[in-house]
């Protein structure tokens, strides 16, 4: 069983390209609802976040855990490879691919403050960023617009214009999302980048690499297309409220929702 985690229901837009490569893996994600977001807080609350939900997964049987918040690898993943004897896969910067293939030679950034500051991030940067500009904005506001459910109209549109609009007026030709909320935000961004700009997510390639890992744990070859079949179960636990997460996953998997599992969840 896979665990994929988060400070909230961004990390479903990882968990949905998970679900796409390893229809017939289970899956139980966490939502820490009750703490999001993360990107204001201590590292050091994070890190003991991450660990006790870190636990909690290993619990029910996880033997592969999806980081799915750029804020939570950021601070807790050293920690949690260090701390467990099963492999974690992060959210890498998708600075690379933007920085490659930028021909404006500007690349914006839209994460959290907490990305921003870390190690994984900042080394990154000093790798890719040497032919590029790269603008750094801090996404303050989105977390909380995609936990309500607002992922279009006018406050949305406000509010990530005034992030975007920016880095667009500078040149970037490329946008990455350093945060897992900000996908499902897409149709808004997209909006207001108008074609100016190519929009990076780095989720497929992280579930691309998770399939490798958990390929190579099992002794299999990962494959670029499963067979059809049943799809694996979901469970979902949210510290928080679960409407905002229920409706996502409806989105996501469509009727396949309805055999799914949610549960409220406490972890000191």
């Amino acid at each position: 069983m896979t665990g994929v985690y988060d400070s909230g229901v961004g990390g479903l837009s990882v968990w949905k390209e998970l679900r796409a490569v390893m229809p017939s893996e289970e899956f139980c994600y966490v939502s820490d609802g009750a703490f999001c977001p993360y990107g204001p807080k201590d590292p050091s609350f994070v890190v003991e976040r991450a660990m006790a939900v870190s636990r909690f997964l290993i619990s029910r049987g996880a033997d592969l855990i999806v980081v799915a918040c750029n804020t939570a690898t950021a601070a807790a993943i050293t920690a949690l490879r260090a701390s467990f004897d099963i492999p974690f896969v992060g959210m890498e910067p998708a600075l690379k691919p933007a920085a490659l293939h930028s021909k404006s030679g500007v690349v914006g950034v839209l994460a959290t403050a907490g990305t921003f500051k870390g190690r994984l991030y900042l080394n990154t940067l000093a790798r890719f960023s040497g032919g590029v500009k790269v603008i750094q904005q801090v996404g303050t506001g989105l977390v909380e617009l995609v936990e309500q459910g607002m992922l279009e109209g006018p406050e949305a549109e406000t509010l990530v214009g005034r992030y975007v609009e920016p880095m667009l007026e500078a040149g970037a030709d490329h946008i990455v999302l350093g945060c897992t909320h900000y996908p499902f935000l897409t149709a808004t961004i997209e909006k207001i980048v108008a074609g100016r700009a190519v929009i990076v997510n780095p989720a497929p390639a992280v579930a691309r690499q998770a399939q490798r890992v958990l390929a190579g744990l099992r002794g299999e070859l990962p494959q670029k297309a499963e067979p059809a079949g049943a799809s694996g179960a979901c469970t979902f636990f949210s510290t928080g409220s679960d409407e905002t997460l229920r409706k996502l996953v409806r989105q996501i998997a469509g009727d396949e929702a309805d055999g799914y599992l949610y549960h409220s969840l406490y972890i000191i």
